[in-house]
């Protein structure tokens, strides 16, 4: 669905549940509709709703209890009112469409359950419109069932239900149709979960094999859709092993097989382990491809006694193959929120010192002999960090409302080929992830 359509959504819920004008809605976007007929979609949700109440799903990005869809692909968007009632099947879809005498309803989907919890709108199967994916909270959060239904002459028919942990819609073959991949436990609490993929095939949807995760579904932390090294779609999954490491299953389509390629037969678990729960797979380059990370522990600081380890991050990609495709390195200090991109053909090499809120980068010659300093980045946040930010040399990276990041680079910097531009283009903030709360 378009942002506008979204969003017009997103205000007719609005008003509907307020009892507001919908006449803005009409001033704002200049819809080819008059007002009479959103007073008229209101009195017939009105006249249906009896003792329903609005009951919208309590996840995902279509959260609201009215949404509009083009369910039958006829170019007119229905209307989805997501309701609950007392009966033994309280979970109600009420659907209204558009016809020559006003809206009319016309299905109503009910099912069992305490709640809905995601609903998505995905191109399935081979018919124009777009199929409804509801996902519904059986008993409590750990017990859930996911449906898809399509549309036909204004009633809805479903191709599919099953049981899930966590569900997401997403084109794996590249065929222009979206295919439903799911996330379960295993036969047991202490064996990893499965996952599955369901795809429209022949007119029906079709199951995919079972396929292993590293942990079982209630260590999950965050899923990330993207593109592999080579431009196959895949679901990066990331779970939590024990309280301070994190392992990322790859699953995918290879040759028309659902697999998951980086999970180790040998090992029981996935290539890339991570000592850090701040860290997931992403795209760091912006190349469209997304990347993994593994820590590499630095070589110790020059004339420190620094206790703890320090890690630079190694991000690589994934090929079909299984095979690891190495992208860059970076520096992350979570503190401070910030990180640096580096040079891989030195960064291996690379020293940092931190002291109070500046970090000194220093790089070793090959034998680790002996290092020189390569730049120096601060954080400075105080009332005087503009002032601190301009002093002797120091150039600025990047200003935040409360935090002025700048560097000064050294000498032996330009052999390196670093200069004040490359710096700047290479310094990112830390952002917080939307959709999980992960960073």
């Amino acid at each position: 669905m378009s942002r506008k359509l979204k969003m017009v959504c997103l205000l007719l819920a609005a008003a509907l549940l307020s009892g507001c004008s919908l006449q803005t809605v009409d001033q704002l976007y200049c819809l080819p509709k008059r007002s009479e007929e959103y007073d008229d979609l209101q009195s017939a949700i009105d006249r249906h709703m009896g003792k329903l109440s609005y009951c919208a799903p309590l996840a995902g990005e279509n959260p609201q209890s009215v949404q509009m869809a083009d369910l039958d692909g006829d170019g007119e968007g229905e209307y989805l009112v997501f309701a609950k009632g007392n009966a033994e099947k309280p979970l109600h879809i009420l659907i209204f469409r558009l016809s020559g005498t006003g809206y009319v309803l016309s299905d109503t989907i009910v099912s069992a359950g305490s709640a809905f919890d995601l609903v998505e709108y995905a191109r399935i199967d081979d018919r124009p419109g777009y199929e409804l994916v509801v996902g519904r909270q059986v008993s409590d959060q750990l017990s859930r069932s996911v449906s898809v239904y399509r549309f036909t002459d204004g009633k809805a028919e479903r191709l599919l239900s099953t049981n899930y942990t966590r569900f997401l819609t997403y084109d794996m073959n590249a065929d222009g149709r979206t295919e439903l991949m799911v996330l379960r436990p295993g036969e047991s609490a202490e064996s990893g979960g499965i996952g599955e993929l369901y795809s429209f095939n022949s007119g029906q949807i079709l199951r995919s094999n079972q396929v292993s995760m590293s942990e079982s579904v209630d260590r999950m932390k965050r899923i990330v859709a993207g593109k592999l090294q080579g431009g196959q779609s895949a679901v990066y999954v990331a779970s939590a092993v024990g309280e301070t490491a994190i392992v990322t299953d790859v699953f995918a389509l290879v040759d028309d097989h659902f697999t998951n390629i980086s999970f180790s037969s040998e090992s029981g678990t996935s290539v890339q382990t991570l000592r850090n729960y701040y860290v997931f797979a992403d795209d760091i380059d912006n190349d469209g491809v997304v990347e993994l990370p593994n820590l590499i522990t630095m070589h110790s600081p020059l004339d420190t006694n620094a206790s703890a380890e320090q890690y630079l991050i190694r991000w690589f990609a994934m090929t079909a193959s299984g095979e690891e495709v190495e992208k860059c390195y970076t520096y992350h200090d979570f503190q401070s929120g910030w990180y640096v991109t580096l040079d891989k053909q030195w960064a291996a090499r690379v020293s940092v010192v931190r002291q109070g809120n500046s970090f000194g980068f220093y790089v070793w010659n090959p034998d680790f002999q002996e290092a020189k300093g390569l730049f120096t980045i601060y954080a400075f946040s105080g009332e005087d960090r503009q002032e601190q930010a301009s002093q002797e040399g120091r150039f600025t990276l990047l200003k935040t409302e409360s935090t002025v990041y700048c560097a000064y680079l050294e000498v032996p910097a330009a052999s390196y080929g670093i200069t004040q531009e490359s710096l700047i283009q290479s310094f990112r903030l830390i952002h917080q992830d939307w959709k999980t709360g992960e960073t």
